[in-house]
């Protein structure tokens, strides 16, 4: 199985006034996904350096479509892939569904970065074997 499908319940601090999921609480449940796929691939989302800097995966970009609204106590089943594999960035795709009916599909581009105190990230090539675990949840 290529992609990684968790599911999250809409709690009542993801709803606006009319009991919908609000826009915002998609962004978070696409990180927290993108967390559990990392996991699931052996990987992290920090990676301390001898000098004391972090590897990381700032994003870049993100967007989500919508298609249907869910409301405070749904589950939403969110589905994550990697959808394609640059040099030094990855972007996961996702679906989220409501009891079989697709609800919205995401995006989110994250580059692999150096870290370090005082600075601005700075872009690296993905390690070879970073990459290979990437590539066993390439969505299809």
């Amino acid at each position: 199985m290529p992609a990684l499908t968790t599911r999250r319940r809409v709690e009542f601090r993801d709803t606006d006034a009319a009991g919908i999921a609000h826009f915002s609480a998609f962004f978070f449940w696409m990180e927290s996904a993108e967390h559990e796929l990392l996991r699931a691939a052996g990987l992290h989302v920090f990676d301390p350096l001898p000098d004391g800097g972090t590897e990381s995966w700032p994003r870049v970009s993100a967007a989500c479509d919508y298609t249907s609204a869910v409301r405070f106590g749904d589950e939403v089943d969110v589905r994550v892939g990697v959808a394609d594999l640059g040099r030094s960035s990855v972007t996961f795709a996702f679906r989220f569904e409501h009891a079989g009916v697709p609800v919205a599909t995401g995006r989110i581009v994250a580059v692999r970065c150096v870290m370090r105190a005082g600075r601005k990230p700075e872009p690296v090539p993905i390690p070879e074997e970073i990459a290979a675990k990437l590539a066993e949840f390439r969505a299809g």
